[in-house]
C-alpha cells in the first residue's frame, strides 16, 4: 500500500469520526432542550386580569393565565373569550417574544387599546399595561411565582 493512499484512508476514517461526533452533541442537546422543557410544562407566562367588563362577561377579576401566543375575541376557538357585542370573532393576539409581550389587532371592527392608545399592527406592551377590546379591559400582569 502506498503512502498516499494509507494518508487518504486515515484522512476519510478521521472525517468520518468528526462527523459521528458532531452528531452526538446535537442530539444531546436536543435531548437536554426536550427534557428541560418536560419539567415545566405548566409555566405561565404572564396573565390577564380583567379591570372592567361591562357586560359582565368574563367577570371583573377573572384572570387568564397567558401561553406564548395568546388568541383574544368572541368565537369560542380563541383562548380567551370576550363576550361582548363590540369584539370581533377574532379581535386580537397577546405574543410573548424573547423577553417581551406584544399586542397585535387583527384586523378588528372596533380596535384594540393599549393604556387609552389605538394599536395599529404590533404593539409592545409592559407588565401593569391596559389592553382595550371592545368594552372589555384587562391589565397584563406578572405570572404568579
Amino acid at each position: 500500500m502506498d503512502a498516499a493512499v494509507l494518508a487518504i484512508w486515515v484522512l476519510r476514517l478521521l472525517f468520518l469520526g468528526l462527523l459521528y461526533a458532531f452528531l452526538w452533541l446535537v442530539v444531546r442537546a436536543l435531548v437536554r432542550d426536550l427534557r428541560a422543557a418536560a419539567r415545566e410544562p405548566t409555566r405561565e407566562l404572564g396573565r390577564l386580569i380583567v379591570v372592567a367588563s361591562p357586560g359582565g362577561e368574563p367577570p371583573t377579576g377573572a384572570t387568564f393565565a397567558l401561553d406564548a401566543i395568546t388568541s383574544l375575541g368572541r368565537d369560542v376557538n380563541n383562548s380567551i373569550v370576550l363576550d361582548d357585542d363590540f369584539v370581533s370573532t377574532t379581535h386580537a393576539a397577546l405574543t410573548y417574544r424573547g423577553r417581551a409581550w406584544y399586542v397585535e389587532d387583527l384586523g378588528s371592527t372596533n380596535g384594540t387599546f393599549v393604556n387609552g392608545s389605538h394599536v395599529d399592527g404590533l404593539s409592545p406592551i409592559a407588565f401593569g399595561d391596559e389592553v382595550q377590546i371592545g368594552q372589555v379591559r384587562l391589565r397584563l400582569e406578572r405570572a404568579r411565582s
